[in-house]
């Protein structure tokens, strides 16, 4: 029998062995750690890293990925720490390197991230990917010659694309070379083209450079070789009206409003700007001209519709911009500017403050940081006598504007004071008015509200006639001054100079409301006038609001407070 040669095994000493069983153990932890890593646990991953490292403190491996966690949770310093560790450990690893290079660059130290990456171009053609991220460095840290010689680098390696050109071009102007970054964006253009945004490009600096009749040449070269460019259009257009040609600039306007492949914004942006400027008819003439291809071809399209509708909110067809306005938040309610446009449009035409409130609401949710919205939405509440809610929003319009808006403050306090009153807190009402009349002695708004309520509570009413002449003396046709004027002196049983504004505020008034014709009633009733009276407190039934008194003084002919 042939027998096999015998293969020994050397045995390993206790403290191999545990030197073993150490390291598959640290092996582990960092397998935890990898696995916590990738589940984007940093914590963990650091903690299960972190003891690893206590069992084998110089492995590279270990100390790289504490440098990154580290990194990624900005604590810069001591990334750098384990960095180095890493890097003095496997000093050709390049991703030791990289995260060497991102710590500098954190710290504000371009110049030794761009050391690095030379270094990594250097040793290995597979790393010239970084030829970008050196030039970006370069260009951080001011060294604009080594910057433009890596961005020649990576032309060579990437191409004519538009991001390096971009940085070459703003290099070449930084050290006033106009040429050098003319040069690079018509390499740009023949390198794509009818890529109408790199003409566009090296338009813009042609014209901030006073080279207008270049800048010009080039949009009609490549609208002469590629004419469906609408935007290069509109370029030439804002050149050729620059230069005083009106009627070329405005056939070029016309051209490109009727091209679908113009993005609206671009047109609406541009029908506002003409809108902006001196009315005239031939403004007019061309706003018409570009407002029917602007709807047909983008009906559905909240910018055009808005700048339609501030075009007839200008020319005072408010119902007409309204009605644009509404379906320009119907597809697009986050645009504040329209919203408020079409709360105060509808406040001044006295809309249905129901349908105000609708809009008023969409405002604070979509916006509500703006102090102005919630006033709008407290207003429209107390028209509709939702005191407790207008009160709840009006305090909020206070919170948000923080005071930075004075004006809207007192405005605030003013409409308070109208919700307190709704609510019964007469007092709190009272302070609010005060409050405004003590930063506005002649607000309009509070002088009448705040002499008509004292009126009616037959409280302080010397000081209420004061505010309510003060009014009728500024306003001697406002029919609600006037009512107010008449209520108080009626209070004050000055019946014949009550009579006497009470009438003055029926001719001004087109419908006089039932609290009118009823007030005029009781004022009669005083004077003797007793027939005449009750056929105006019967003109007043059915009527807003009238007291509760009115169907019994009716019935029973006869005077109740």
């Amino acid at each position: 029998m042939v027998s096999l040669p015998a293969f020994s095994q050397e045995k390993l000493s206790r403290k191999q062995r545990k030197e073993q069983m150490e390291l598959r153990k640290s092996d582990r932890f960092f397998i935890d750690g990898q696995r916590f890593m990738m589940l984007e646990d940093f914590d963990k991953a650091y903690f299960y890293f972190q003891k690893a490292r206590e069992i084998n403190p110089e492995d590279p491996a270990i100390n790289f990925k504490i440098a990154e966690i580290l990194l990624r949770a900005n604590r810069v310093e001591d990334a750098m720490d384990y960095g180095l560790q890493a890097v003095e450990g496997d000093p050709d690893n390049k991703y030791y390197n990289l995260v060497m290079a991102e710590a500098f660059s954190k710290q504000g130290k371009p110049e030794a991230a761009a050391e690095i990456l030379e270094n990594l171009m250097g040793n290995s053609e597979e790393n010239q990917n970084y030829i970008l991220d050196l030039a970006s460095l370069y260009l951080s840290s001011g060294n604009y010659d080594k910057a433009l010689d890596a961005i020649n680098k990576a032309e060579e390696y990437y191409g004519v694309v538009e991001q390096l050109t971009i940085q070459k071009q703003r290099i070449f102007l930084r050290n006033n070379d106009l040429q050098g970054a003319i040069d690079e964006g018509k390499n740009l253009i023949e390198a794509h083209p009818g890529n109408s945004q790199y003409v566009l490009s090296l338009v813009e600096i042609l014209y901030n450079n006073n080279r207008a009749q270049e800048a010009l040449k080039t949009v009609e070269e490549s609208l002469n070789t590629y004419p469906n460019q609408p935007d290069l259009q509109m370029a030439a257009y804002a050149l050729y009206k620059d230069m005083g040609d009106l009627e070329t600039a405005e056939t070029l306007i016309i051209e490109a409003f009727q091209n679908p492949d113009l993005e609206v914004n671009v047109k609406a942006e541009a029908f506002s700007d003409i809108l902006q400027e001196m009315k005239t008819t031939r403004r007019e003439r061309l706003l018409d001209q570009l407002q029917k291809p602007l709807i047909e071809l983008h009906p559905n399209e909240a910018d055009a519709l808005t700048v339609v509708g501030d075009r007839l909110y200008f020319n005072d067809q408010r119902k007409e911009a309204l009605e644009y306005y509404e379906k320009s938040l119907k597809i697009d309610p986050s645009n504040s500017e329209v919203l408020q446009g079409v709360i105060m449009t509808m406040f001044d035409a006295a809309k249905d403050f129901e349908e105000i409130e609708k809009y008023t609401e969409i405002a604070i949710d979509e916006f509500p940081e703006r102090a102005e919205f919630w006033f709008f939405d407290g207003t429209a509440k107390i028209a509709q006598k939702k005191a407790k809610e207008a009160v709840e929003s009006l305090e909020k319009a206070k919170e948000v504007n923080q005071r930075k808006n004075k004006q809207l403050d007192i405005l605030v306090q003013g409409q308070l004071g109208d919700a307190y009153h709704q609510l019964g807190e007469k007092e709190k009402a009272y302070a609010a008015y005060e409050a405004v009349l003590k930063e506005r002695p002649d607000d309009e708004h509070v002088l009448n509200n705040y002499a008509y309520f004292l009126s009616l509570d037959k409280k302080d009413l010397d000081k209420a006639k004061k505010m309510s002449t003060k009014l009728v003396k500024k306003h001697p046709q406002n029919a609600t001054y006037l009512d107010t004027h008449a209520w108080v002196l009626f209070q004050l049983k000055e019946y014949e100079d009550a009579k006497k504004y009470m009438e003055l505020a029926l001719e001004n008034e087109d419908i006089p409301s039932g609290v009118m014709l009823e007030h005029y009633g009781d004022i009669l009733y005083h004077l003797g006038n007793r027939n005449e009276a009750i056929s105006f407190w019967r003109k007043a039934e059915g009527g807003d609001e009238t007291s509760e008194f009115l169907i019994k003084k009716i019935k029973d002919q006869k005077y109740y407070d």
